[in-house]
């Protein structure tokens, strides 16, 4: 069984990083082994001595890494002809093959019809269901948060140029990976908290149509999958769902715990479920809007911002004691917020205004608060022992933001001191790194990466090689 998540982390391991000049004209893809391995390998060692049965293993899971890479192998070639660039000539003439995706053909109901029952239970009671008469085409999904599931979607469906690194197919013989475009976390919000109010008793009772249920949609959709050939070839483990919201998919996740998961984080997740072997990290969309201007330390006049939920759960309860210690410091702005419009503006002005913004932990790990502070240049400071990261293999998170354990973010003096003395041209080189990895050819070539990560654990699996999930 994979661990979840890690141990307080007092050293981030080092990620492979691009050159410099790579962001100007971004090399053909290159093999990245996903660091999660070599962390997986490290945490098996014992502290001292170790034992020759430990020494065994390992040798021979190398020895079978070997074998899968080797330009011998007949998965393994499609994989390095795919990934693997020799020489800039031989790249230049034939370019990388792409990763074929076969995207699933699901009843609408799961796609579209989730957007329509959404925008149905909050209309106006008792007038004309706007979705309902709306093509598809023109729909629009609500919200930010979690709108990877919507673009994901709209993406594959596209028929892009030739030469991106992913492949739709229309075989599912052809594909590498099969992708499952059910908008999970969409889903879980159907139902609203508060149901529009209705007049009287009697118009509530006309106007009350089938109610959604989102667990009776999540086992419709593995009862679909389980009847589906390409599902039951290999359980699942060449399949993709993506799940942001911590609770998507929680019904059913045991039993599509083979297949790829795209998450926001392992926090509810046990490690039978999901692990950094198979699955991949993803990142939130930022709500508010990015900051238009340069670099800069002289416009930003607080040290430290922070605007969210006070009281949360299980890790979370750090927020109430950073407030205590916090809420007293004249160039700090700690404010209790719920999401709304008005937070959302407040929340732009104080981050476009502050040079860190604070991080901690909440219900879960991680937050969308972290890619707002991104777009905003406010330089992150992390108070969350166990999140994970998306694009570790290849962004050095230490040159973007600070990491504080927990046990020192909560002594008194200890964060404001600590930012204070981080010099105005230090905050300025935070700022720029910022950018360059928030250039598109980066996030291209972080994209690829993902789908080495996914192509290697498939091929490995297939093959039954390396790791068995059962």
């Amino acid at each position: 069984m994979w661990e979840r998540g890690r141990p307080p982390r007092k050293q981030r391991p080092a990620p492979l990083i691009l050159p410099a000049s790579a962001l100007v004209s971004p090399p053909p893809p290159r093999f990245v082994f996903p660091r999660s391995l070599f962390a997986l390998a490290a945490r098996a060692m014992p502290s001292r001595r170790p034992s020759p049965v430990i020494l065994l293993l390992l040798a021979l899971a190398l020895a079978l890494l070997f074998l899968l890479l080797s330009p011998s192998a007949p998965s393994a070639s499609r994989l390095s002809h795919s990934f693997v660039s020799t020489s800039p000539s031989s790249s230049a003439s034939s370019p990388p093959s792409p990763v074929k995706i076969y995207l699933y053909d699901l009843p609408s109901k799961f796609t579209y019809g989730v957007v329509r029952s959404y925008m149905s239970a909050r209309g106006p009671s008792g007038s004309p269901d706007a979705a309902a008469v709306l093509a598809d085409e023109e729909l629009r999904y609500p919200g930010h948060q979690h709108s990877a599931e919507w673009w994901l979607f709209k993406d594959l469906r596209r028929r892009g140029p030739r030469d991106r690194p992913v492949a739709r197919v229309d075989d599912p013989a052809e594909a590498d990976l099969f992708y499952v475009p059910f908008f999970s976390s969409l889903s879980l919000v159907v139902n609203p908290i508060r149901p529009p109010a209705a007049a009287n008793a009697s118009e509530a009772a006309a106007t009350v149509g089938p109610s959604y249920s989102d667990e009776a949609m999540q086992d419709e959709l593995v009862e679909w999958l389980e009847r589906q050939s390409y599902w039951r070839r290999h359980r699942g483990r060449d399949h993709v769902f993506i799940c942001q919201d911590p609770n998507a998919l929680y019904r059913v996740v045991d039993r599509i715990s083979n297949a790829v998961l795209l998450v926001s984080d392992f926090g509810r997740l046990r490690g039978d479920q999901a692990s950094l072997v198979k699955d991949v990290i993803l990142p939130y969309s930022h709500r508010i809007n990015p900051f238009k201007g340069d670099v800069n330390v002289d416009s930003r006049p607080a040290l430290l911002f922070f605007m969210g939920n006070r009281y949360r759960k299980e890790g979370g309860k750090v927020r109430d004691t950073l407030f205590q210690v916090l809420e007293n410091e004249g160039d700090v702005i700690i404010k209790h917020g719920a999401q709304s419009r008005v937070s959302r503006r407040m929340a732009t002005q104080g981050m476009h205004s502050s040079k860190f913004c604070l991080h901690p932990a909440g219900d879960t790990p991680s937050a969308c608060r972290l890619f707002d502070a991104l777009v905003s240049l406010c330089v992150p400071v992390i108070v969350s022992d166990h999140i994970e990261l998306p694009f570790e293999d290849v962004i050095d998170y230490s040159n973007i933001s600070i990491f504080v354990d927990t046990s020192k973010a909560v002594q008194p003096g200890f964060l404001t001191s600590m930012l204070r003395r981080v010099s105005s041209e230090r905050i300025l080189e935070y700022q720029r790194e910022i950018q360059r990895v928030s250039a598109p050819s980066f996030l291209v070539h972080a994209a690829i990466c993902i789908l080495v990560h996914l192509m290697l654990y498939v091929l490995s699996v297939n093959r039954n090689q390396f790791y068995t999930y059962i």
